[in-house]
């Protein structure tokens, strides 16, 4: 067990073991056969404190976006080392191939207790050690800590504890289990952890055998995640009108600084700045509001960079001019048919190719349709000439779709203009 990890309520930390080298191995030695011989457990190890965890991902008022840890006692984390170490004992091409990836919801939550002690009898486990594992779980009870305290104490009479040594292999004879009355000698099945993957050779026979699994995990009181989603891309443009302003305030003591002329923080701008804005967006269909929430994003860059407001009345292509920017519509143009060019001269057996020309089955929903991928890229090539032919030739598609910076105003005009405005 590694050193620096959280204490459980007994406040006694594995690096005390480690210190007391021998002495501490043989005093556990003789304490956990004795644990072992009377198949109970001290009080205190039934004691365990909660803390939520947030996921980094969702809401941060949603209780289903934090994953509670328990904090145990290390001492009881060194005996489930050695009931794990025991429990180990008793446990001994050229097709198409369709896989569905399937997460199960709050797994080690759901799991009911007698479902596990039902498993762990059907797998070979040893009747006293499968006591022994009861011993661990009987009148549990937990607190939960967070910013403003502790709760009051209270029974855990479902689930594995978050954060034991023993969880993840209980889980695994629980699935294991479960995979034995579901799985068949073809499709194959693997599983890491609370990850399932269920493969065939047919997509007939793999959501046959998807429906299969569901049915047997709901039955034994486990969940499939189904995670809901309606297409909607605004969250990720949000996020990267944020990576924009990151970048710009990384280099805003050069943007902002008036005796560095406009052409060098238009390519300050477009070398720092610009990139993480596009980061990831030519895989994305883009709508017209959607696009305009980066352009004006942009464009306040731009005027903060220049030291102009609104109220100076510069029109925006005067702006690009002089920064010598391009509309970063355009740019997401270019990036998205460059990535669309890369992925048609791929192999036709490529896996980017395959999804790309990927159709699904089923009906489309009523009402207007949703705004897929292609459709932007064949409103992409028809606003810029190309066929899907063109993507073959590498030079004639990098010429066809090309979107460069405008080159701004003449010297003369330009440095009058910018007297005038202040820029």
């Amino acid at each position: 067990m590694k050193s620096g990890k959280a204490v459980g309520p007994d406040d006694i930390p594995v690096e005390v073991w480690k210190c007391l080298g021998e002495a501490a191995v043989e005093f556990l030695t003789s304490f956990f056969n004795s644990v072992l011989e009377s198949e109970r457990m001290p009080e205190e190890w039934r004691r365990s404190v909660l803390v939520p965890i947030f996921k980094n991902k969702g809401d941060v008022q949603s209780c289903s976006n934090y994953r509670g840890i328990k904090l145990m006692s290390h001492t009881m984390k060194l005996w489930e080392r050695v009931v794990e170490a025991r429990l180990r004992k008793y446990r001994d091409g050229q097709k198409e191939l369709h896989c569905v990836f399937v997460d199960l919801e709050k797994a080690y939550d759901r799991v009911p207790r007698e479902e596990l002690w039902y498993c762990m009898r059907k797998s070979g486990v040893a009747e006293k050690y499968v006591r022994v594992v009861q011993e661990m779980y009987e009148r549990s009870r937990t607190v939960v800590r967070c910013a403003v305290g502790q709760t009051e104490k209270f029974k855990v009479e479902v689930g594995l504890h978050q954060g034991s040594a023993l969880s993840p292999f209980l889980f695994a004879i629980v699935m294991d289990q479960l995979s034995e009355e579901v799985r068949q000698e073809s499709p194959w099945t693997m599983m890491f952890a609370d990850d399932l993957v269920i493969c065939s050779e047919s997509r007939e026979q793999v959501e046959e055998n998807l429906e299969r699994w569901r049915f047997a995990l709901e039955r034994r009181g486990m969940k499939v995640s189904r995670i809901q989603s309606n297409g909607e891309c605004g969250k990720e443009v949000k996020k990267q009108v944020q990576a924009g302003w990151n970048g710009w305030r990384k280099v805003s003591g050069v943007l902002c600084d008036r005796k560095i002329s406009a052409r060098i923080k238009g390519k300050v701008y477009r070398t720092v700045v610009r990139p993480a804005m596009l980061y990831g967006l030519e895989t994305v269909s883009l709508r017209k509001r959607q696009e305009s929430e980066l352009e004006v994003a942009e464009l306040k860059m731009l005027r903060f960079s220049l030291g102009v407001t609104r109220l100076d009345r510069i029109r925006n292509e005067y702006i690009r001019g002089t920064a010598h920017v391009g509309r970063l519509g355009d740019k997401v143009r270019e990036a998205r048919l460059r990535w669309f060019g890369h992925v048609q001269r791929w192999e036709s057996e490529y896996i980017g190719r395959r999804m790309l020309d990927m159709e699904l089955p089923g009906r489309r929903q009523r009402g207007r349709p949703k705004r897929r991928y292609m459709d932007g890229i064949n409103e992409d090539m028809k606003l810029v000439g190309a066929s899907v032919e063109d993507a073959e030739d590498r030079d004639r598609w990098r010429e066809m779709i090309r979107c460069g910076d405008p080159e701004g105003k003449s010297r003369k005009k330009k440095k009058k203009k910018s007297q005038s405005y202040g820029i």
